[in-house]
């Protein structure tokens, strides 16, 4: 980062614990990161761990922050929000949303308004350091701030602005929702392989390191994924079998029906939870 702001993270969670550890990894100081949770072994152990300062009283938290992560779970956030706002109206902190669905206007009313916000669809890879997440900035969210915010999310992985607030539907539909897919054709692909006899084992771990290497090759080549499955099939081959099966049973359409479905609960998710 250009600067050393202080992050405060209002929630200690998995996803929480992964950005805190990226960050550390990549140089950010223990000291300046400051994290809030109701229960306190679940604190002691991230303090533990990371050497971060730690506390119960969100507003203690959120005081102490240049930016401050929400990061609980989206049922919860209006209670979060409106019990942080005093402390948010008087310190005005940079606000980050991790939490899914809820939009930046209704975040910002719970804040009690004017706040500059930026809200982040990250993904469950995020765990292992090989996150995809989407961001949006308010109009209030100055460059600087921006510069911080993608910095702390490439530390676990990839992080890509959207313009549009509304295009964090389609973030959530790809890269959110994403990982299912991949896990999806990993156990038809495991079950496969063990019906035609091979060790669950061994099927498992071929078809892993048959996924992961796929997506290095997509990520270092120059060729677009339909030259890089041409580049796989011979005429008359094993592969260009596969591959017809898939086209004949309609595997694009279904993948872009189940992308629609899942854009569209977004949306439904966003409205269920302003409680608009």
């Amino acid at each position: 980062m250009s600067t050393s702001p202080t992050i405060s993270f209002i929630g200690a969670g998995n996803m929480a614990s992964a950005i805190i550890g990226g960050m550390l990894d990549n140089g950010y100081k223990a000291g300046s990161i400051w994290v809030s949770a109701p229960d306190d072994q679940q604190l002691q152990n991230l303090r533990d761990r990371f050497g971060v300062s730690v506390t119960t009283d969100n507003r203690h938290c959120a005081q102490q922050g240049d930016i401050v992560v929400l990061a609980v779970k989206p049922q919860v956030m209006r209670q979060v929000c409106q019990d942080i706002a005093p402390v948010v109206q008087n310190t005005r902190p940079l606000l980050v949303s991790i939490a899914a669905g809820l939009e930046s206007d209704t975040l910002d009313e719970w804040l009690g308004g004017g706040t500059p916000l930026v809200r982040v669809m990250p993904n469950t890879p995020s765990l292992v350091g090989k996150g995809a997440a989407g961001l949006y900035a308010n109009d209030r969210v100055s460059e600087q701030q921006k510069a911080d915010t993608e910095s702390i999310f490439s530390s676990i992985g990839m992080a890509r602005w959207v313009n549009d607030e509304a295009m964090l539907h389609a973030v959530t539909a790809l890269s959110g929702s994403g990982p299912a897919y991949f896990f999806l054709l990993l156990e038809a692909l495991e079950d496969a392989a063990t019906d035609a006899g091979m060790a669950a084992d061994t099927a498992r771990q071929l078809a892993i390191q048959t996924m992961a290497g796929a997506a290095e090759m997509a990520g270092r080549s120059e060729h677009d994924p339909a030259q890089l499955k041409r580049n796989v099939m011979s005429p008359g081959g094993t592969t260009e079998r596969a591959i017809q099966c898939f086209e004949d049973g309609g595997l694009r359409n279904l993948v872009k029906e189940a992308y629609q479905s899942a854009f569209r609960r977004s949306g439904e998710l966003a409205t269920e939870l302003s409680g608009k």
